[in-house]
């Protein structure tokens, strides 16, 4: 059972990136998907969840106009959509699954957790 992160890399100011979120070993039908960042000295900030119904749930206000999630039950997987990047944004993104329905409350157990993929966004 895993979940893999993927489509960081660099990004310019003002761009956009998509990362992915793959399961294996596991359906996600079921699982509430959140994605979390941490900078650098930084504590790990939980950004949006989405929950089996599609329905996200924002976190960090930081990129409550930026940011958006969605999910392929199809092909197991969970996105996370970047847009108007800044370099405040560079941090490593992780995703995290839980068996919910609904997006559980900030600072929930999660039941799996991807190892993260680096976003570095620069001029």
């Amino acid at each position: 059972v895993q979940l893999v992160e993927s489509g960081g890399g660099l990004a310019p100011i003002g761009g956009s990136l998509r990362l992915s979120c793959t399961a294996s070993g596991f359906t996600i039908e079921n699982y509430a998907f959140s994605w979390f960042r941490q900078a650098p000295g930084k504590e790990r900030e939980e950004l949006i969840c989405i929950n089996r119904y599609r329905t996200p749930t924002y976190y960090a206000d930081s990129v409550k106009d930026r940011f958006t999630v969605s999910r392929d039950n199809n092909v197991n997987t969970a996105y996370l959509q970047m847009s108007g990047l800044k370099p405040e944004d560079t941090a490593t993104y992780y995703c995290a699954a839980v068996w919910r329905i609904n997006c559980p409350p900030q600072d929930w157990s999660y039941d799996y957790s991807g190892r993260g993929t680096q976003v570095t966004v620069s001029s």
